[in-house]
């Protein structure tokens, strides 16, 4: 068994080379253009603060031209490339890809989760980094820095957890604060459930909570645009959905299974010409209906 998974690990491709290299700026090529509105978007002054104030986090991704000259094609950071040559550097360390699919690594990019920024805040802060310092590598205002600090206060664990990885911004996190803790953890699963994070989503489920949920239940629920009586019916309605949703999860793995074994036995009797035969003769609403079963696919069942 060991020998085998020794074996396996040896079969296994390196994605990049052992060591990074250094190379000059000028001998790495860009496979594609940037856009006239790139240096002006917010993510390129970010990248500007964070360089200046703390070098390259993520050294920018390469390969060896196949035409065997002294240049370099560039897979990923082309932003970071040019941030570099607008501040004057001549060199980068960068990492050397085994692969010349830029395509990895321009298309299958994990954005930062603002509960994971909060955290990596957080944690940069009880090492010592200063609050000023934090804002001048992000290029955002003292504010912001905070309200990301503060982002998770009034928000119990299981919410969190549920929503540790998803674009949640900091308006849902102001309304889930609003709610009781069970409540919080009904809407987190609500927001996923939809894959719905926008703020109109997150304070339409705020005006159907139930007075009683909300952390200020004594105090009356007023959602701008929105009538009492308008949140009495989203209060009724959403129940409904929870309900929905709550004998749907129930059932799914069951359903499924049932969904999975009637497509195999359908697709064996369509395998057979006589029964096609019959059906066609006698029953071609029948027919019709069982080819659309055997065509279902995985995403559709889901």
């Amino acid at each position: 068994m060991k020998r085998e998974a020794r074996d396996t690990l040896k079969s296994v491709t390196l994605g990049f080379e052992d060591d990074c290299v250094t190379l000059p700026i000028d001998a790495i090529l860009p496979l594609r253009a940037l856009g006239k509105s790139a240096k002006s978007s917010r993510k390129y002054r970010q990248i500007v603060a964070s360089i200046a104030q703390i070098g390259i986090v993520e050294p920018p991704v390469v390969v060896r031209n196949p035409d065997k000259s002294a240049t370099w094609l560039l897979l990923d950071g082309h932003l970071r490339i040019e941030a570099l040559k607008d501040a004057g550097e001549q060199e980068v360390e960068c990492l050397v890809s085994t692969d010349d699919e830029a395509f990895t690594y321009n298309r299958q990019v994990s954005r930062l989760a603002p509960i994971q920024e909060h955290k990596m805040i957080r944690k940069a802060i009880e090492r010592g980094v200063p609050e000023e310092k934090i804002a001048l590598a992000l290029d955002l205002n003292m504010s912001s820095i905070r309200r990301k600090v503060r982002l998770l206060d009034g928000i119990c664990e299981e919410a969190v957890g549920i929503l540790k990885d998803k674009p949640a911004t900091g308006a849902v996190f102001d309304a889930l604060r609003k709610m009781k803790t069970m409540r919080q953890i009904e809407a987190a699963e609500l927001l996923v459930n939809a894959n719905n994070y926008s703020v109109a989503y997150v304070n339409a489920i705020l005006a159907g909570t139930p007075q009683a949920q909300l952390v200020e239940s004594s105090k009356p629920k007023k959602v701008k645009g929105i009538t009492p009586e308008a949140m009495a019916r989203m209060e009724q309605e959403l129940a409904r959905l929870q309900e929905g949703i709550a004998s749907i999860q129930d059932t799914y793995g069951e359903d499924h299974l049932h969904l999975t074994v009637i497509k195999g036995y359908v697709g064996k009797l369509l395998g057979n010409a006589r029964v096609v035969r019959y059906l066609a003769q006698n029953h071609p609403e029948f027919l019709g209906e069982f080819q659309t079963i055997t065509e279902i696919t995985p995403a559709e069942a889901e």
